[in-house]
């Protein structure tokens, strides 16, 4: 039994597919700082969702917000640097970027490392790989003394050109194991050029091992108690559990098994940033591969159900309880090796996602110059909004919902939670209360709960709004070519008016959209990613037929990728993944001769031509002889993950009369006024199914709203189908 889990701010998301069919469960998040209270709702939600089938071996596929939170919080290891003399300031130096270029008071983050925790080491290599200069053994001595003496948690190694010849710092990594740490090494972590993001990564890295490390330990230890296993198959699995914890490095080896011979029970999986999953022992190895991890979900299963539906072309609209994530998809979900976190670089492979602190949960507040604002703060699972009745006392976007009726009390979560609508307005009328005894100022200034709660829902539509907007028309993508997937508890609250904002042309929200995230989780593949610095330059003058000069190059360049991917294989290996059926990919990082910044093309003869058109369409121009530069190999494994079949229901009989799943009638405000709309029960909507707004759709995980000027319908794969009426 496979069991996908998505960790949110808010809610902890289970699912199951069993036969074509999908239970989801949502249980109430445990708090981020405490590892114990998260555990112990996923194994809540595990033991909900399985109900009577509890027993069987199970894997748990897991997407998390640990790494995120531990690196946003700055809640992490004690870590000492070692690097080459001369360069322990290069973490606080960084690229001297000005983020707030006008700003004369700016005041950057502490480095992850303080000054007094970083060791330089005598040591030198060349650009090219060539050894200048060993560390003695006594100077390793004296590097593990100061290790003991300044107390580090965690070590980073990261020193000069180890992305060329890596000799050095396996010497330092072997003389270092006797102190039993946690050991991130650059080379393993991000073999490439550019010092700083390499060394930024690596700190990022050592920076949340110990932590990760331990809640996936306590994770796999509660699933092997809590999961009512039989006694014989708990102690097989006590037996043969490697500590993934606390003292793996990043070059840590598992016992042996025979092949073939995987124990039965529990095993849990992560869903790394790059959109596919891995072990949770490689997850505690290489924590930074997952500080996106539940946002690459939603996207994975956006792919999912937009091949499912022949659809090119789209946007996810993510919004959540803590926030709200978008990512535009031409094809295929969009890789990067370029995000930061907390305004620190990290350099591996993570979906293109654009995150906005804008959710159900947003606290609100007036700001010093009386302007309305909206996030990013959250008031998470615990107290959450006022309406949970968790001891929550400041205004969400969900209370603001529920206040314009687009919530119905009774209907939350299935019927399952009611929510205190009492609560709320009392909180909205101590909010107006308290605002009208500050003195006037230019700002916004509310008459009463309604027109407030008007207010906080467009201030969060115009946060979400600007998202969206970054990732199409600032990239030269009209919106109004694609299609609008909307998930997430909340996305189908705001869907509708951001896509008449965008003016796309139809928006799809599929089942369970509060659990989407955690479907797509458990349909992820498993991809391991590799990559590695060569920098060649390209045999000038490429003619047609291809020179032998150009040959060779390409066959070179073959022979690196056939190493690169025999040791991407061996971690598999390693890492227990059947050897079976694997896809390949290769891609080239290529610029100009001179250039700071690189494109990603495929790998094949015609890589230069298609660098070019590639250059040409994203900056307006393409040099034809100006000469290239192969920057970096970049090889990604997959090893499918067999996708279920999705039941069809089919058109109903008498062309789906959407009429018998209204459940009741209730005031939702539209634009200027209360409408009196019907309140469906998603579950009773048949296929075929086709009403005008207004109207609100309630369902166990989320509420879709549809406006007066949108049609909604519903398609044989269970979607709904919301589209604007032509004017």
């Amino acid at each position: 039994m496979r069991i996908g889990v998505d960790t949110g701010g808010t809610f902890t998301d289970c699912v199951v597919m069993t036969g074509g069919e999908t239970r989801v469960v949502k249980v109430f998040s445990g708090s981020p700082s405490s590892p114990d209270l998260a555990t112990q709702a996923i194994i809540q939600g595990i033991h909900l969702v399985l109900g009577a089938q509890s027993g069987g071996p199970l894997e748990i596929i897991h997407g998390t917000t640990i790494s995120t939170n531990s690196l946003l919080e700055r809640q992490g290891a004690r870590v000492a640097l070692v690097t080459t003399r001369g360069f322990e300031d290069l973490i606080e130096i960084g690229r001297q970027t000005r983020p707030e270029l006008y700003n004369l008071d700016v005041r950057r983050a502490p480095p992850l490392v303080p000054r007094g925790m970083r060791y330089g080491l005598r040591e030198r290599t060349t650009a090219d790989g060539k050894i200048l200069l060993r560390p003695s053994q006594r100077e390793l001595q004296h590097l593990r003394r100061w290790l003991r003496k300044c107390k580090a948690e965690s070590i980073a190694i990261c020193l000069l050109f180890s992305f060329a010849n890596s000799s050095i710092e396996r010497m330092v990594l072997r003389a270092l194991r006797s102190l039993d740490l946690p050991v991130s090494t650059s080379h393993q972590i991000l073999p490439e050029f550019r010092e700083y993001e390499r060394l930024s990564a690596v700190a990022i890295n050592a920076f949340l091992m110990p932590r990760v490390g331990a809640y996936l330990s306590l994770l796999e230890r509660k699933a092997f108690t809590e999961l009512h296993l039989s006694p014989a198959r708990r102690k097989e699995n006590e037996a043969s559990k490697w500590n993934g914890g606390l003292h793996a490095t990043a070059e840590s080896v598992p016992p042996k098994r025979a092949p073939g011979k995987q124990p039965e029970g529990v095993r849990v999986f992560v869903m790394e940033s790059s959109g596919g999953i891995t072990t949770a022992e490689h997850a505690a190895r290489e924590p930074v591969r997952t500080i996106l991890s539940g946002p690459a979900g939603g996207v994975a299963a956006a792919a999912v159900l937009m091949e499912r539906l022949g659809i090119r072309q789209a946007i996810t609209f993510d919004m959540g309880g803590t926030s709200t994530d978008v990512c535009l998809l031409d094809g295929r979900p969009p890789i990067t090796n370029e995000t930061t976190i907390g305004d620190l670089p990290v350099a591996v492979p993570v979906v293109d996602v654009r995150s906005v602190g804008a959710g159900g949960g947003s606290l609100v507040r007036i700001d010093a110059g009386g302007a309305l604002r909206v996030g990013p703060e959250s008031a998470g699972a615990s107290p959450g909004p006022v309406c949970y009745g968790r001891g929550g006392r400041q205004l969400t976007v969900t209370d603001a919902n529920l206040a314009l009726g687009r919530l119905d009390p009774e209907h939350f979560l299935g019927g399952t939670f009611r929510l205190d609508a009492e609560a709320a307005e009392k909180q909205f009328c101590q909010f107006l209360r308290k605002q009208s005894k500050k003195p006037a100022a230019s700002g916004a200034t509310f008459r009463s709960p309604l027109e407030l709660a008007r207010g906080i829902v467009a201030v969060a539509n115009s946060n979400m709004e600007s998202a969206l907007r970054v990732i199409s028309v600032e990239r030269g993508y009209d919106p109004r070519d694609f299609i609008l997937i909307a998930f997430g508890g909340a996305g189908g609250l705001h869907c509708a008016d951001l896509g008449r904002a965008l003016g796309v042309r139809k928006i799809i929200v599929p089942p369970n959209p509060g659990t989407f995230s955690a479907l797509g989780v458990l349909l992820s593949d498993t991809i391991k990613d590799a990559s590695q610095s060569v920098l060649l330059p390209v045999p000038e003058g490429k003619p047609r037929p291809p020179s032998s000069l150009f040959n060779r190059f390409l066959k070179d360049l073959a022979a690196r990728f056939r190493r690169l991917e025999s040791e991407a294989r061996a971690k598999l290996r390693r890492d227990r993944f059947p050897s079976g059926t694997i896809g390949v990919e290769r891609q080239l990082d290529v610029r100009y001769v001179g250039q700071a910044y690189e494109l990603t093309v495929p790998f094949s003869a015609g890589f230069p031509d298609d660098f070019k058109r590639m250059h040409e369409r994203t900056y307006g121009y393409a040099h034809e002889r100006q000469p290239l530069e192969v920057v970096n190999l970049r090889l990604r494994l997959t090893i499918p993950t067999p996708k279920p079949a999705f039941r069809k229901r089919g058109k109903a009989a008498g062309g789906g009369d959407a009429r018998k799943a209204i459940v009741s009638r209730r005031k939702v405000w539209f634009e200027n006024r209360f409408s009196v709309a019907p309140l469906y029960n998603r579950e009773l909507l048949p296929a075929g199914a086709r009403f005008q707004g207004p109207a609100v759709v309630a369902e166990y995980s989320s509420t879709t709203v549809v406006p007066p000027d949108f049609v909604c319908s519903v398609d044989p794969q269970e979607d709904l189908v919301l589209t604007q009426n032509a004017n």
